[in-house]
């Protein structure tokens, strides 16, 4: 049973969305800069997406304090941090240790993607292709072109593209360094994670484990929240498990939250000051419902089809989007700004200039109001 529409009014405290807001943005180190280091962050995150390059090193410059590029190009040289498709089949900044454990946790759901591609693999034997496709990268680290080539000579009647994706599906492929280092550029190559990590992947945690990490990061959050998030499904039993040891709440539309009885759970009226988010940012993505981050008004404006844009935070809620050119940040809100909110996001935009583009001249410009 996965249906998170329980009744529960009037049985659990209602959290209403400021409510919500302000105790995911705690969770998610935006109310406050942390003290951590880049790898604590990660690892409390449990990861950061990164389809492209930029954005994880832009999540933690708003979330830490101190925070230097360097910060996570350093351990992702030493291979203490890698890049590797896990939730939602989506690239993920994941720790090491976390890469061993979290990608056997979703290997289920990376089986049953390659459901789609069933057509063009006719014929072709998943196991002995994985095992080909692990001996090649790890032989060296190779391209998906490469890849593909190498596996087409096996199966030539087969789909090339399908291969590639049995491959990365069945198989913990992480990509090598240089690519994902700040400052630098490198094609995407692929290497298995225990070749790359130099030693063998643990056993998954277990659901309820994991339940536990992602309200720490993520909630209060109803089952299908979590779902959404891993893109996996059959959680509730794992919530049903931990349901002693957790507290219970309601949302505005009588679904039931769960959380940690000692998270935190800032007032309503806590302030939130503006964040720079970069695309892709899993405070955005994390949840079924998101109102607690994106008013319904603006719904779908942070993605054009498959882009997504960079977002602005004001008041702790989705409130425009931002881009860096030549020699501007330029930001477009989607509302009028007062005086006093327009500082504050000026504020913070020099602040993050001045982590992420240290000694650089950028001016500040506010677009016109995103209609």
């Amino acid at each position: 049973m996965t249906n998170t529409k329980r009744s529960v009014t009037g049985t659990a405290p209602l959290l209403g969305t400021r409510a919500l807001s302000r105790a995911t943005l705690d969770r998610q180190l935006l109310l406050r800069p942390a003290r951590l280091s880049a790898t604590a962050a990660v690892e409390h995150l449990l990861g950061l997406q990164a389809q492209n390059v930029k954005p994880p090193y832009y999540a933690l410059a708003a979330r830490l304090d101190g925070f230097t590029p360097e910060a996570l190009s350093r351990p992702m040289a030493d291979r203490e941090a890698v890049r590797i498709v896990t939730m939602r089949s989506t690239i993920h900044t994941h720790t090491a240790d976390d890469c061993l454990t979290l990608r056997p946790l979703v290997q289920p759901a990376r089986d049953r993607e390659l459901v789609t591609f069933r057509r063009g693999l006719a014929g072709v034997d998943l196991d002995r292709l994985a095992g080909l496709a692990r001996d090649l990268v790890e032989a060296e680290p190779r391209t998906m072109k490469q890849l593909r080539e190498a596996l087409l000579q096996e199966w030539p009647d087969a789909d090339p593209q399908a291969l590639a994706v049995a491959a990365r599906c069945r198989l913990p492929l992480v990509q090598v360094t240089p690519r994902g280092l700040w400052g630098q550029s490198g094609q995407v190559s692929l290497t298995t994670a225990e070749h790359w990590l130099g030693r063998p992947a643990q056993p998954a945690p277990t659901p309820d484990a994991v339940v536990l990490r992602y309200l720490a990061a993520f909630g209060p959050a109803s089952v299908k929240d979590m779902q959404t998030w891993a893109g996996m499904t059959r959680l509730r039993d794992a919530f049903e498990r931990l349901r002693p040891q957790l507290v219970t709440f309601r949302d505005a539309g009588g679904v039931e939250l769960f959380d940690l009885p000692d998270a935190p759970r800032p007032d309503p009226g806590t302030p939130a000051p503006p964040r720079f988010l970069p695309e892709f940012d899993n405070l955005l993505l994390s949840h079924a419902d998101r109102t607690r981050v994106v008013p319904p008004e603006h719904r779908g404006r942070s993605w054009n089809g498959n882009v997504a844009y960079r977002t602005l935070l004001v008041d702790g809620f989705l409130a425009g989007l931002w881009r860096l050119g030549e020699d501007a940040l330029v930001i477009e809100p989607f509302d009028r700004l007062t005086r006093a909110r327009r500082d504050e996001v000026t504020a913070e935009g020099e602040r993050m200039l001045r982590v992420m583009h240290p000694g650089s001249s950028y001016d500040i410009r506010f677009g016109a109001v995103r209609t």
